[in-house]
């Protein structure tokens, strides 16, 4: 039995966050019914069309789950909203801010009826404030949260290449269901819950060490592309035929460096680097000396020193090395699964359980589980379709 096996959730979602929360909640075994508008469906179905001539968001985010299609505005739309809210154990939603509560679907309008019910709403900025209206993307909370402040080179701000801020939300928004499901177990009268997740609040959390150094340290976190602003040395060195990336995190580790990789004991007690503070304070004289060493050398011998020594290091990949990257090849981390446009790649979950294996469902077509899903509730699928609401 997986970790989810009963449990339905009823998913009102597109773009990342919501999606990844509720694909995450399908490979623990969850039912997952995600409801598209008729008129093409989540709109990240259209962000590009790398895989197959799907898109590339899509295909990620949405293995596992049952998808129909319902035009949540239709007045023949409500009671079937109605009738798919009432056997669910979850609704996950990040609909535009205000939109939740207009099709009653509010945890204070449900829970009566509906006392078990988790409700998750995600949003941008929460449910009230000057910001609760605003629509919020990834772009923007990165932005707003100061995330993009401390990426990118000592010349220019980047946003982070991947969507960091719905990312976040998404892991924060599955961990807030796991737990109010498991509140419920615990709960002789099986109450739900009604949790919640802010973009701005995940990122946020993610932004504390930043703004601790700023409000108590008087101290702006300097834009290091491939170091690290507390540590040194501690990101991409040169070598004599490319680089390598290594970091230390305490004195031990630069005593042995010193020792077994400079080839040099005595420059662990330099004053100039003889603790980390001042080893960040020297980080340009210090990064030459590491270098002059390793112009000498070839990046595989650097490694090899490194790895004799335990010192922790790697390769600077890219997406194309990742694919093909050995230690997910070693470890059996692929799986196949289905696609409207055929079989394609997937990684299994992060989160691996040593007795069972995630259950890595295809992705739907638009609207593919409609006729079974409303058959289900007794609906007439080709009425609601006549009329515009399916």
């Amino acid at each position: 039995m997986r970790a989810l096996q009963g449990i339905r959730v009823l998913a009102l979602e597109h773009a990342v966050a919501a999606p990844l929360c509720t694909r995450h909640l399908a490979d623990l075994g969850a039912e997952v019914i995600k409801i598209e508008r008729p008129d093409g469906g989540d709109f990240a179905r259209n962000y590009d069309r790398f895989v197959h001539g799907q898109s590339s968001f899509f295909v990620w985010l949405n293995r596992g789950k049952r998808s129909i299609t319902l035009d949540l505005k239709h007045p023949d739309a409500a009671p079937v909203l109605a009738a798919l809210v009432a056997r669910s154990d979850v609704v996950v939603q990040n609909l535009a801010p205000g939109a939740a509560a207009r099709l009653g679907l509010a945890h204070a309008a449900l829970a009566p009826a509906h006392p078990g019910l988790i409700v998750c709403d995600i949003s941008g900025y929460g449910e009230s404030g000057p910001y609760a209206r605003k629509k919020a993307y990834d772009l923007l909370i990165q932005a707003e949260s100061g995330l993009i402040s401390v990426t990118g080179s000592a010349d220019a701000p980047s946003r982070v290449g991947i969507s960091a801020a719905d990312i976040a939300t998404g892991m924060y928004a599955q961990s807030a269901v796991l737990a109010a499901l498991f509140r419920r177990a615990r709960d002789p009268a099986g109450r739900g819950a009604n949790v919640a997740v802010a973009m701005l609040d995940a990122l946020a959390e993610w932004m504390t060490y930043p703004m601790y150094r700023l409000a108590y340290g008087g101290q702006e976190l300097p834009r290091v592309p491939t170091s690290h602003p507390a540590l040194a040395p501690y990101g991409a060195h040169r070598t004599g035929d490319g680089e390598v990336i290594f970091g230390l995190q305490n004195e031990r580790e630069w005593a042995v460096f010193c020792t077994a990789v400079m080839g040099d004991a005595a420059l662990a007690a330099d004053p100039r680097f003889c603790t980390m503070a001042a080893r960040t304070a020297h980080r340009a004289a210090l990064t030459a000396v590491i270098e002059a060493r390793f112009a000498t050398l070839r990046s595989v011998e650097v490694v090899a020193l490194l790895d004799a020594a335990g010192i922790a290091n790697g390769r600077l990949n890219n997406a194309g090395d990742l694919w093909a990257h050995p230690q997910l090849a070693a470890r059996d981390r692929w799986r196949e699964i289905g696609t409207p446009g055929g079989r394609v790649r997937a990684l299994l979950p992060a989160v691996r359980f040593a007795d069972q294996e995630a259950a890595m469902g295809d992705v739907p077509a638009l609207g593919a589980d409609t006729d079974a899903v409303l058959g289900e509730l007794g609906f007439d699928v080709a009425a609601l379709r006549a009329a515009g609401a399916a």
